[in-house]
């Protein structure tokens, strides 16, 4: 196993984002010093149907975290400036919508449920 492996796992935080899911772990060097691996995971099936997971890492080290968190912070308002412009695509809203207008089954039972009641409280 290489020394990359052996490395002290502190934490681990999965962000379950649709298709894909994140891993935030953070970790300690030998010496001690604290860093953190920010892994995207994705679930793919090769050709014969098996199922394999397609994994990108970043190692993100401690000195550059302030750095890294004003350039993201940074890019995540400029995407928010111009969403509000409407210009472009809002998956997010789309998928909202989406939901609204095709209820999941559970709604649909429900709905089925109340519709066929035929008795309310003002009858009792």
């Amino acid at each position: 196993m290489s020394d990359q492996n052996n490395r002290e796992e502190i934490y681990s935080r999965p962000v379950r984002a649709g298709k894909r899911t994140y891993f935030f772990d953070v970790k300690a060097t030998r010496g001690q010093d604290l860093y953190m691996t920010i892994t995207e995971s994705k679930r793919r099936f090769d050709d014969d149907g098996n199922v394999h997971y397609q994994k990108h890492k970043i190692f993100l080290y401690r000195e550059d975290f302030a750095n890294f968190e004003e350039g993201f912070v940074d890019a995540v308002e400029k995407i928010q400036e111009l969403m509000a412009t409407g210009n472009y695509r809002d998956p997010i809203a789309e998928r909202k919508a989406k939901e609204r207008e095709e209820p999941n089954e559970l709604q649909q039972e429900d709905a089925e449920v109340e519709s066929s009641d035929d008795i309310s409280f003002d009858d009792l």
